[in-house]
């Protein structure tokens, strides 16, 4: 390993803030949170521990940091009169930002230290629901559900035994063979005739329910 210096006159690319998050990001998608350490980050860009404390102050500070970059990825409602195909826009990119990065579905509203595009974000998606004529209180309930909902579907998404077709058949069959077809007949119509479809994916549940919600939305607004 090398100090900051070293690498720096020996024409490596210098470090900096934006640098130790990015590296830290790959490492927590690659073994979520837990698997941080000064020392295994800074293994990762090729410099002592040390070095790293130029740029962010401790664990902490990276965790803060790395969530900040996830919001940064979701795409954001701005200057959108249709206010369902923002929400819905965003839904959509908010899901697939938390399958990239399966680790911060706990994380994404537990920070005391937001950053810039995390602020945006809020920002962003209370001031569409305000422009689409939803109060300051309908416009709370509503982020509170939306990001109820988008949580919970990529929580039980994250923790399915399942992610792919083949394993998807695997689990069913062993299911299906400890239990006879016929003592749960639903059960089994629903895997049969739904579940084990070609095509069939877990994820594709996702807009379903969140058009329910965003219908919902829409009548509670237009009542009042």
């Amino acid at each position: 390993m090398v100090t900051e210096a070293e690498a720096r006159a020996e024409g490596r690319v210098p470090l900096s803030r934006e640098r130790v998050l990015r590296a830290a990001l790959v490492l927590a998608d690659q073994g979520g949170v837990e698997i941080l350490t000064m020392r295994r980050l800074g293994h990762a860009l090729g410099v002592e521990a040390m070095s790293l404390y130029r740029h962010v102050a401790n664990k902490t500070d990276i965790v803060d940091g790395i969530v900040d970059l996830v919001f940064g990825e979701i795409d954001l409602p701005i200057g959108e009169p249709d206010w369902k195909g923002a929400m819905r826009r965003r839904a959509v990119s908010a899901r697939q930002a938390l399958v990239r990065h399966p680790w911060a579905i706990g994380l994404m509203e537990s920070r005391t230290s937001p950053g810039p595009a995390t602020l945006r974000h809020h920002d962003a998606v209370i001031g569409s629901l305000r422009q689409a004529g939803f109060s300051v209180q309908q416009a709370a309930h509503a982020y509170n559900l939306l990001d109820s909902y988008i949580y919970g579907f990529a929580l039980q998404q994250k923790n399915l035994p399942f992610a792919t077709p083949a394993e998807i058949a695997e689990v069913a069959q062993h299911i299906l063979q400890r239990f006879p077809a016929d003592q749960y007949p639903y059960l089994a119509e629903m895997t049969f005739e739904h579940i084990l479809k070609p095509g069939y994916d877990y994820g594709d549940e996702f807009e379903f329910g969140l058009e329910l919600i965003l219908d919902g939305l829409e009548r509670i607004r237009d009542s009042s």
